[in-house]
């Protein structure tokens, strides 16, 4: 089954990450960054099952080799926080092969990024896991008409009423940032996904395959669906080593029950659907034929008589019998509009259920989070505190030395700022405490969520002992329209 896959993250050297190292790994080769002096070899690397670059038409010939081509991005980037490169990641569908896996890559690059002059390091990985995937690495500075790289931004004077530059206190002008290109515009990641989307779609139905993707959310498709929690760098290495984290169990769990959940709600609309065509069907029926189930027939009747029947038959029809027999009286449904009502609040219960468990998972993530960011607060606490108090001419080798701990300190510091307010307490064993009493709730929900599969079951019985019955009546019918010349 074709699945929709695509995620957009940025190579940041301030997040101590290399667009040499990032480029070596997802090729398979080694390089060495000119930059630091860095040698990334990854040579041994599996899975690498295509590679290539695809350049606009104002870039040097020599960027088709990917060292020169990212060792320049390196050399151009002076900040110790520069954005580097930007990767995209996207899910091949496993109904293609090769060859045409390659050439939607290939073609929804072209389209999407070279023709607006970035540059594209393509490679697809594939380790027979029935996981294809590829990885676009993309340049983020524009090409000059020189072959040389230009600015990512400008700066413009704002101007006042008169139209005069505006001067500020210290002497200079006032001033505000223009991007020379649109490329980190928020609406371009969603147009980068529906692009995928279309073209994939548009492979999948050139070679006969009715499958179809959708890059949007379950939420925005009108799907209820459990989102999976964020596995973090840390749980995302880990799982890829095949190596299980209690995050990655988690979304294990949110995908277990997200199936069950999909398949309640494909199984109760096959049953409105049966229902609505036995409707239909007696809609049909001629006057001088009997319908052959009408909907106000009581169906304790119709299933005391199917028992009685076959009373002396000790089979699986009879048990099936019994057992729709015991849940119709259970529920005390009597007609057909009866056990269509009883579906219809089977799937308000599912949809009610399903939302509260997407609660309840939103609740014990947000606790999860703020115990991870105040473990890494505390944790890294001590080394910020010795950072800041170092005077500014050692600050950047404490920096280099320390260069992760103070990145997770300073991303735990802003995050809790932005989720405790004022408030500086860490209450992390009442968070704790809060997670247990939450996954209890959310233990409670799932056994209904079980509970309603069972219940869809024994629906399911009792349409097929009436379908037999029906099918039974129809040779009836259809002897007694020969007889009559009918």
């Amino acid at each position: 089954m074709a699945i929709y896959h695509l995620s957009i993250k940025i190579i940041s050297r301030g997040k101590g990450k290399s667009a040499v190292a990032a480029s070596a790994y997802r090729s398979g080769e080694m390089i060495k960054n000119e930059y630091d002096g860095i040698v990334h070899d990854f040579t041994r690397k599996g899975g690498v099952a295509h590679t290539e670059i695809l350049l606009p038409q104002n870039a040097p010939q020599e960027f088709s080799d990917r060292r020169a081509l990212w060792n320049s991005v390196e050399k151009i980037e002076k900040s110790k926080n520069s954005q580097l490169a930007r990767e995209i990641e996207i899910a091949l569908p496993k109904e293609l092969n090769r060859e045409k896996q390659i050439s939607i890559v290939r073609e929804y690059v072209k389209e999407n990024f070279v023709k607006v002059g970035m540059c594209a390091d393509i490679a697809l990985h594939d380790k027979n896991d029935g996981n294809p995937h590829a990885h676009i690495l993309l340049t983020m500075r524009p090409l000059n008409e020189d072959k040389t790289w230009g600015a990512k931004s400008k700066k413009e004077y704002i101007l006042d009423e008169n139209g005069e530059k505006v001067k500020l206190k210290n002497g200079n002008y006032k001033t505000r940032k223009i991007n020379t290109v649109d490329w980190n515009e928020q609406d371009k990641a969603e147009h980068w996904r529906k692009a995928w989307a279309d073209i994939t779609n548009k492979y999948l139905e050139k070679n006969s395959i009715q499958e179809k993707v959708d890059h949007r959310s379950y939420q925005r498709q009108g799907i209820e669906q459990i989102p999976t929690i964020h596995l973090g760098v840390s749980a995302s290495q880990m799982e890829k080593k095949g190596i299980t984290t209690d995050r990655g169990n988690i979304n294990r769990e949110i995908r277990h029950q997200n199936m069950i959940l999909r398949e309640i709600s494909r199984r109760i609309k096959a049953l409105l659907n049966w229902i609505r065509g036995i409707g239909k069907e007696e809609k049909a029926e001629t006057d001088n034929i009997k319908s052959p189930l009408p909907s106000k027939e009581n169906l304790l009747s119709v299933f005391e008589n199917l028992i009685r029947k076959n009373a002396n038959n000790h089979n699986t029809d009879l048990e099936q019998y019994i057992e729709s027999y015991q849940f119709l009286k259970e529920k005390n449904i009597i007609s057909l509009s009866e056990l269509k009502e009883n579906i219809v609040t089977l799937r308000d219960r599912n949809y009610k259920t399903t939302r509260a468990i997407k609660d309840t998972e939103k609740k014990i993530d947000d606790r999860v989070q703020l115990i991870d960011h105040a473990e890494k607060y505390l944790k890294h606490k001590d080394t910020y505190t010795a950072y800041t108090k170092l005077k500014k001419n050692k600050q950047d080798t404490f920096y280099n030395e320390h260069t992760a701990e103070i990145i997770l300190f300073e991303s735990a510091k802003k995050y809790l700022k932005e989720h405790l307010g004022e408030s500086k307490n860490l209450a992390i064993s009442k968070w704790k405490s809060e997670v247990a009493t939450l996954k209890k709730e959310k233990d409670t929900l799932y056994s209904q969520i079980l509970d309603m599969r069972k219940e869809v079951e024994q629906a399911e019985n009792v349409r097929s002992c009436i379908d037999k019955l029906l099918q039974e009546k129809r040779g009836l019918t259809q002897v007694k329209k020969q007889e009559l010349g009918l």
